[in-house]
């Protein structure tokens, strides 16, 4: 018995990673049937025990909040109060068919929508919907509104307590552990090239290197919702794409002169960095103040690096190539520096997240952010009301969806209108494809379900108390199944579950059965037409829209960071909104893409290239954050005293040359024309801009001026961008 326990443990495991729906469904299985127990047999009122059992269902199976447990309490109460509203409403606008559909649409979408300001809200989001649709597809005079209200309240104190004494969840993120990993082999790797020889730092690249591969594969495999994710948790997610940057510049050949005295002390600070950052990311307890220290150091030793490249840039050259040669130790050095820096922003950001006040949280709110928790949760929800979001889309599609299954239901005068809402609820999904093969499992799973159903009752008869006893069991594998097997098995034991729970509170035998069955094919019909007819291609189709916005944000940003920096660096040069609509369309490309690897079958582009698309998006941005970095620590909004025209114009000219490059990248990836060639160098932009550094930027002692090696080191940034260009090449020939 203890080995067959094990093995079915291990294959739980395997299945439900951190047993989650396991943890859920078996909450659920405990505490439903006891509220259905005893609202149906103590206290006598069905209407009472349908509304706390359903509630419960709901309130504890279809929702897993994130987060310290006060948080979650929080949530959970939150979720209760809204129940009761959504229920009211739902009561209210039942009255007529008319107002029921109005009313469907317009808290449909909200429901949906409202997913993209935080983590809370979407994942309370179908939860909410169930509430809604409870209420306004079972119409009952206002009389009855007492008695749901009642029931929601059992269950939303029921959840509180079951979620605080019933198994409680880890706070453990499951991207932590795999990206501490890489800290600290990333930090053993950049200490290396402080100290050790080139072939101990070849095997500590190799090292770096498997386990970011290793963790982008747990982010690829980690089942998250495009923006159910909490701040904390996405802070995490951008982990990914900044330590998958690092290595990507630590995988770059390293100099010989890579021991120099003011870049060793850079790298050997940035790993001190990153193993502090490690230990924050390993261990709960650990504070954030001694990676706050050891930043700290690492921005001093960058310094001190920026004052040591003003001495070493040499006074006489015979090339451009000698100039730009003698930066390239210090330049590798405060690339890692604002990577790693980076990095230890979102640890912290990560850990302070969880310390946020819950209207912080339950809107959106950063913890760094400047604005109010109501302008954050506006910007964050403005960035999707645009004509490409897949979740504008999604919500649009779902309150359609929704709204046609009632009056559908009125229309076909079915008496269980209930089921044809849920059985659309069930199976829309993004795309006509996912929402069709979903309709066909909802169907198949219900027919077996139903199937099992009626040969229970058939071998148990009129024998309430086996009812009784089977109830928790199917509740416990209707929870988990989903997750462990497939979605049909998890409507077939969703069907086996209400043909128990409806026949202990009013036996109807097989017409129950047949009318289920009846009921969610509808459903799924209103389902399959709705998906077919609004935005049939769904995340697929989008996410080249969604690619191609981000590369022609992300380069006007970089041509705007340039022409900034090279200015006078005042603020009023500076265009803040273009880094803020960068950083929306770079949210919708990764909402849309997490849509994408969510959406079922076949996918057009292998999964590596479309990956390496994204991550492009990432490394043009960050490029374009590192020069704003190097050059805002100066900005004091007077003149320069020097002369940066000639410098300027240079600059200027690369950074058109990348923009006008990722617009045809990015026209090709929306359908709009070819995949163009990656650039080669442009030697004669290079030169000029060497002449113009070492006519107009050297002091009257012949010597270089740290505005000088700011340009050269802005170039370099440059350069970075454009070496990412072959390898998108590849990647967006497999979309065409």
């Amino acid at each position: 018995m203890r080995v067959l326990g094990g093995r079915l443990v291990g294959w739980l495991r395997q299945r439900d990673p951190g047993l989650g729906a396991s943890r859920r469904a078996a909450r659920t299985a405990v505490v439903m049937p006891v509220l259905f127990a005893f609202c149906a047999g103590v206290l006598k009122a069905p209407n009472v025990a349908t509304f706390a059992a359903f509630g419960a269902f709901a309130m504890l199976l279809l929702v897993d909040f994130s987060g310290p447990m006060i948080q979650r309490i929080r949530a959970q109460v939150q979720l209760g109060l809204a129940w009761l509203v959504l229920v009211s409403v739902g009561t209210l606008a039942g009255s007529s068919v008319w107002t029921a559909v109005v009313a469907t649409a317009v808290v449909g979408f909200a429901v949906l929508f409202s997913g993209v300001v935080s983590s809370v809200l979407a994942g309370a989001g179908t939860s909410m919907l169930l509430a809604f649709i409870l209420s306004v597809a079972t119409p009952g005079p206002l009389s009855a509104l007492p008695d749901r209200l009642a029931g929601v309240a059992i269950a939303a104190v029921a959840a509180v307590f079951a979620v605080w004494f019933l198994w409680p969840r880890s706070s453990v993120d499951p991207l932590g552990a795999p990206a501490a990993r890489v800290c600290r082999a990333a930090a053993a790797q950049v200490r290396s090239e402080a100290k050790d020889s080139a072939a101990v730092c070849a095997v500590r690249t190799a090292e770096t290197t498997t386990l970011i591969d290793e963790l982008r594969r747990t982010f690829t495999a980690t089942p998250y919702r495009p923006t159910g994710l909490s701040t904390g948790s996405r802070a995490i997610v951008r982990l990914v794409d900044e330590l998958t940057w690092l290595s990507a510049i630590l995988e770059e050949p390293v100099a010989e002169a890579a021991c120099e005295a003011d870049a060793a002390a850079v790298h050997l600070a940035a790993a001190q960095v990153l193993e502090h950052g490690a230990d924050l990311l390993d261990d709960p307890a650990v504070t954030v103040e001694e990676l706050t220290k050891a930043a700290q150091v690492l921005r001093d030793a960058v310094t001190a690096l920026e004052e040591d490249a003003v001495d070493r840039l040499p006074a006489t050259y015979r090339s451009e190539a000698d100039l730009l040669g003698s930066l390239n130790v210090s330049f590798r050095a405060q690339e890692i520096a604002f990577a790693v820096l980076l990095i230890a922003q979102n640890i912290e950001a990560a850990r302070t997240a969880e310390q946020r006040s819950w209207t912080d949280r339950l809107l959106g709110r950063e913890p760094t952010a400047l604005a109010g928790p109501f302008a954050s949760a506006a910007e964050r929800a403005g960035a999707h009301l645009e004509r490409h979001s897949v979740w504008l889309h999604n919500s649009i599609r779902g309150a359609i969806g929704l709204a046609a299954a009632v009056a559908f239901a009125d229309l076909t005068g079915v008496q269980h209108g209930f089921w044809v809402i849920l059985g659309t609820l069930s199976v829309l999904r993004s795309n006509a494809l996912s929402t069709g093969q979903n309709a066909y499992r909802a169907i198949a799973g219900t027919v077996a379900g139903s199937i099992i159903g009626a040969v229970l009752l058939q071998l148990i008869g009129d024998n309430r108390t086996a009812l009784w006893i089977l109830l928790p069991i199917a509740v416990l594998v209707a929870g988990i199944v989903p997750a462990a097997i497939s979605f049909a098995t998890g409507q077939a034991a969703f069907t086996v579950t209400l043909v128990i729970l409806f026949n202990i509170a009013q036996p109807e035998g097989w017409s129950l059965i047949l009318f289920r069955i009846g009921d969610i094919a509808l459903g799924c019909a209103v389902s399959v037409a709705v998906g077919l007819l609004f935005w049939p291609r769904g995340a697929s189709k989008a996410v080249g829209k969604a690619l191609a916005e981000a590369y022609v944000d992300s380069a006007q940003y970089l041509v705007s960071v340039v022409g900034y920096a090279v200015s006078c660096c005042a603020p009023g040069p500076r265009t803040p909104q273009d880094g803020r609509r960068a950083a929306a369309a770079a949210r919708r490309l990764d909402d849309t893409f997490r849509t994408y690897l969510a959406e079922r079958g076949a996918k057009r582009v292998p999964l590596s290239e479309m990956t390496a698309l994204v991550t492009g998006v990432v490394g043009v941005r960050l490029a374009a954050d590192a020069v704003l970095e190097l050059w805002e620590r100066y900005a004091d909004g007077r003149p320069p005293s020097d002369d940066r025209a000639a410098a300027q114009a240079a600059l200027l000219v690369s950074a058109n040359r990348l923009l006008k490059w990722y617009g045809d990248l990015a026209g090709a990836l929306d359908g709009r024309g070819s995949v163009p060639q990656p650039l080669p160098h442009d030697d004669p932009t290079k030169a000029r801009l060497v002449d113009a550094v070492r006519r107009d930027l050297y002091d009257a002692d012949d010597q270089a001026t740290p505005t000088a090696i700011r340009i050269l080191w802005t170039n370099d940034h440059l350069e970075v961008v454009r070496r990412l260009q072959p390898g998108l090449t590849v990647a967006a020939q497999s979309t065409t």
